[in-house]
């Protein structure tokens, strides 16, 4: 079911006003994510990197602009939003449609070689504890050593008084940028359920994608951590934080 290139690219774009109504500094975190991603694996001939939730490829894109000598896999179960970033974005080696944390979702990937560095974006907080613990040994046992894991969320901390001051430079912030004027995310999925062109995919979608989970797991910097320190990882934590936005570092 691919989709025309020029409507990808305008609902691509209109995909991107959106997010940025949710992720705060949303071009600074995927710029610290291509850095780190660099910094770690830039110098390896050939590194394979992972996009966990990629959508439409929007965080997979940036990674594979700042490593054009990276092979850039997209993951995700969304077959509207892949199809999307299929018609206009040729820089990504290959999208995989596999629902993260099923098993046998790492099959799905069709490695050939250890993973150098895993990335997502506004995806890890949706597993509950224990999926995403099995999820994160899943990456430890296929990604190579000095391997990264960087995870760009929303990481609220844990402490109330901390949560709600980071919740309320978020709020300055948005009010600053006229952030909250833009198509949300209800509003972009309802347009697009007027587009005729779209209609098998989103049949597609709506068989595909389980449950809705509500908000999330909730998991804060300090218990995503601790949940990659228990699944393999050597070290982990936050280089970069606005807000509640953040990204959050393990190293295999």
């Amino acid at each position: 079911m691919p989709v025309d290139a020029a409507l990808a690219e305008t609902w691509i774009e209109r995909w991107e006003r959106q997010q940025e109504r949710y992720a705060v500094e949303r071009e600074e975190r995927f710029t610290v994510v291509a850095d780190v991603v660099e910094q770690i694996a830039g110098h390896r001939e050939r590194p394979l990197v992972a996009d966990l939730g990629s959508g439409p490829g929007s965080l997979s894109a940036r990674v594979a602009a700042r490593l054009p000598h990276a092979e850039v896999l997209a993951v995700d179960i969304d077959p509207l939003l892949l199809s999307l970033g299929r018609a206009r974005r040729p820089q990504i080696a290959r999208w995989v449609e596999t629902l993260i944390g099923r098993p046998g979702w790492v099959d799905a990937l069709g490695l050939d070689r250890p993973l150098d560095a895993v990335v997502s974006s506004t995806a890890l907080h949706y597993p509950p504890p224990e999926t995403l613990l099995g999820i994160y040994r899943d990456l430890a046992g296929v990604m190579s050593p000095g391997a990264v894991l960087v995870n760009a969320d929303h990481l609220v901390p844990e402490e109330p008084s901390l949560a709600e001051l980071a919740l309320a430079v978020e709020r300055r912030r948005c009010q600053r940028r006229g952030g909250g004027a833009a198509e949300d995310w209800s509003q972009w999925w309802a347009a697009a359920a007027r587009i005729p062109e779209f209609a098998d995919l989103l049949e597609a979608r709506a068989r595909q994608l389980p449950p809705s989970e509500g908000d999330g797991n909730g998991l804060s910097a300090a218990r995503h951590a601790d949940l990659l320190l228990r699944a393999g990882f050597r070290q982990a934590g936050p280089v970069w934080q606005y807000g509640t936005s953040a990204v959050l570092v393990a190293l295999r």
